[in-house]
């Protein structure tokens, strides 16, 4: 029989979710995105691309890396 929580947990373990998400996505972001005067994608950063999809999908959060 599964226990239940109550909805303030519920609130607060979601607040605590979006709080790490949102830094571990700043972070990446911070660390991956170098250049903002081109729309192209440079090396380095489309190396950064592919290990993060190459981590979500070891995650079971995408698909294939590309």
């Amino acid at each position: 029989m599964a226990a239940q929580i109550s909805e303030s947990d519920q609130i607060k373990q979601f607040r605590e979710f979006l709080g790490t998400y949102n830094k571990l996505t700043e972070t990446c972001f911070l660390d991956c995105v170098k250049d903002f005067t081109t729309r192209e994608v440079k090396p380095e950063e489309e190396y950064h691309i592919q290990q993060n999809e190459a981590l979500a999908a070891k995650a079971g959060l995408l698909g294939q890396p590309r």
